[in-house]
């Protein structure tokens, strides 16, 4: 046996016994809780919710900070350059790897993070006013072939509320014209007035004007059914294997150690389970999921991967952040 490798057998347990050490030690201080969105959003609402239950578990609070900016770049930055303690978190959406398809990103989208759990899935509405001639998909897509290219128009946001309808576009062989707003509040008027033929909003967002009957559902994306619209088809039922939500995940920073990981992810999942917040979550139209740090890794790069594929075959190129 080489010194080395008598020296490398003699490190190992003390490596092994300072690991243990610092998770035993964990935590020594509050874990704030990064929202990189505005308040008010279900990224916001979960973040708050699971943070109470994770603070009397852990014994230190759990403070939610909201660092918006450029789409979430910002406060998920912040998130990638944090040491990996397990003293810094975030909840991030499906922004986080749609963000890779629009902008140069100071941080890569999977390498500078540890994904530690899903928390929510919510599918979107593809919709349109009371007036607009189809109601079924079948019916748009026939109608928008019997039209010149690119004169159906659709309302897009950011991030996966533009993708859909693009991928939708692709998968259907049809055309349609982007026309973007700031959001969902400025997109509606246009479109229950029929100035805008089409949108793929959250189903939260677009609920209350499908049930007041000024906007009506043509589709959902999820996998299943939308239990707030059971009578709606999803797109899948057209489109076999379509889907697009938007969705929840805590991270951190790259290399958190293994026992803390182990540690956090436990109490995400249990804070998740909580009857409290499974019922809040309800009534944000949003189902509550967890995973594995390996079931959402590899989630995260799936996504970045097919909504970036959606852009580039739309020709979008990534632009400085921010």
């Amino acid at each position: 046996m080489t010194i080395t490798r008598r020296a490398s057998l003699l490190a190992a347990p003390a490596l092994l016994l300072a690991a243990q050490a610092r998770a035993q030690a964990f935590p020594s201080r509050p874990i704030r809780m990064i929202v990189p969105y505005t308040p008010g959003g279900v990224s916001d609402i979960t973040a708050r919710l699971i943070a109470e239950p994770m603070a009397a578990a852990l014994g230190q609070a759990v403070p939610v900070e909201n660092r918006a900016g450029a789409d979430g770049v910002i406060g998920t930055d912040v998130i990638a350059k944090s040491a990996p303690d397990g003293h810094t978190l975030g909840l991030v959406s499906v922004g986080h790897p749609v963000n890779a398809a629009f902008y140069r990103l100071p941080f890569d989208t999977v390498r500078d993070f540890t994904f530690l759990s899903m928390t929510t899935r919510t599918p979107l509405v593809m919709c349109a006013a009371r007036s607009f001639g189809p109601s079924t998909p079948v019916e748009f897509v026939a109608h928008a072939k019997s039209q010149p290219a690119g004169r159906l128009t659709f309302a897009g946001t950011a991030g996966v509320v533009r993708l859909a309808p693009v991928l939708f576009a692709q998968r259907t062989g049809i055309e349609m014209t982007y026309v973007p707003y700031r959001g969902s509040t400025q997109a509606h008027p246009d479109l229950i007035a029929g100035r805008v033929d089409v949108m793929f909003d959250t189903v939260p967002a677009a609920l209350p004007h499908i049930q007041a009957g000024t906007l009506k559902a043509l589709a959902t994306t999820g996998a299943t059914r939308a239990p707030q619209l059971p009578d709606t088809p999803t797109l899948g039922e057209f489109l076999p294997g379509f889907e697009a939500s938007t969705w929840g995940m805590v991270i951190g920073p790259a290399n958190i150690p293994a026992p803390i990981l182990t540690r956090l992810v436990s109490e995400v999942h249990s804070a998740l389970r909580r009857e409290d917040v499974l019922a809040r979550h309800r009534t944000l139209g949003a189902e509550v999921v967890t995973s594995t740090p390996e079931q959402s890794r590899d989630f995260v790069q799936a996504e970045m991967e097919k909504w970036g594929a959606a852009a580039r075959a739309a020709g979008i190129t990534p632009q400085n952040a921010g």
